[in-house]
């Protein structure tokens, strides 16, 4: 169950065990993003970031697919006139704010984010799965950057996010050639950080991400700033920035109860703060 209510049948959620678990809910549509959809992620997001029974988020699927990215016959229903017109800057303000608000607050998150990804993500989809931490895929899942195949450049950040977990090589040969990307070779290049069963996906996600959100969460915080960081600043920049965290992190109730319990050859019971 879930204190949140994302206001559309298009994006349910659940709490369990400190585990928010979002589910994309368009299974006709592959899950393909439509304005009631990620306008429930959006709610969703900004509520679980401040929820304090929320340690950590889940990203899904409904019906076998994860996300198949934008609603390719919205975008023909707005080509052949059926949508009011919209100007060019009203588009850019727009997405500018959903891009922001959905991939951009799954980045920015101080809770530890997985995408468990059952069938397809593509496009937008394969964005929203590369902004959460870590990714786990069913054996049947696949992933796309699909754009180029509709005559499109990207969006949600996922150029930028594509180049930083695979690298600039492989990010430019998925982004031109938008191949098909099966969950073996996914997870030989890293997009992919596990591949279960398919009918184990939920369980083996659920299990580690219940391990995620009863952890040291302040800590988690300042570890996320560490990594998000990594590949814009300098050496001594990053040793800077490391131990002034580590500093703070030290004044932590979780850091002196993780001590105790290390020499009382005990778990700890980390209580976020």
């Amino acid at each position: 169950m879930s204190a949140f209510d994302s206001g559309t049948e298009q994006l349910l959620t659940s709490l369990e065990d400190r585990v928010f678990t979002i589910t994309f809910n368009r299974p006709d549509a592959r899950n393909a993003l439509s304005d009631d959809l990620t306008g429930g992620l959006r709610r969703a997001l900004k509520w679980a970031e401040t929820a304090d029974e929320v340690g950590a988020i889940v990203l899904t699927g409904a019906g076998g697919a994860f996300c198949a990215g934008g609603d390719v016959k919205n975008m023909n229903r707005r080509n052949t006139g059926d949508t009011p017109p919209v100007s060019a800057h009203g588009q850019f303000l727009d997405m500018k704010a959903r891009h922001n608000e959905t991939a951009g607050a799954i980045r920015a998150s101080r809770k530890p984010s997985i995408a468990a990804l059952p069938g397809a993500a593509a496009g937008a989809g394969l964005a929203l799965a590369l902004s959460c931490d870590m990714r786990i895929g069913a054996e049947r899942a696949f992933v796309s950057t699909g754009y180029a195949r509709i005559g499109l450049s990207g969006d949600y950040g996922v150029a930028w996010l594509l180049t930083r977990v695979i690298g600039p090589a492989r990010a430019r040969e998925l982004m031109l050639t938008a191949d098909r990307v099966a969950s073996d070779r996914a997870l030989a290049l890293g997009l992919f950080n596990e591949v279960v069963p398919d009918d184990e996906l939920m369980n083996a996600t659920h299990a580690l991400a219940k391990r995620l959100a009863n952890g040291p969460m302040v800590a988690y915080g300042y570890i996320k700033d560490n990594l998000n960081e990594a590949l814009d600043i300098d050496h001594a920049t990053a040793i800077e920035r490391e131990a002034d965290r580590l500093v703070k992190a030290r004044t932590t109730s979780d850091h002196r109860e993780a001590v105790s319990a290390f020499v009382e050859k005990r778990d700890p019971s980390f209580t976020g703060n």
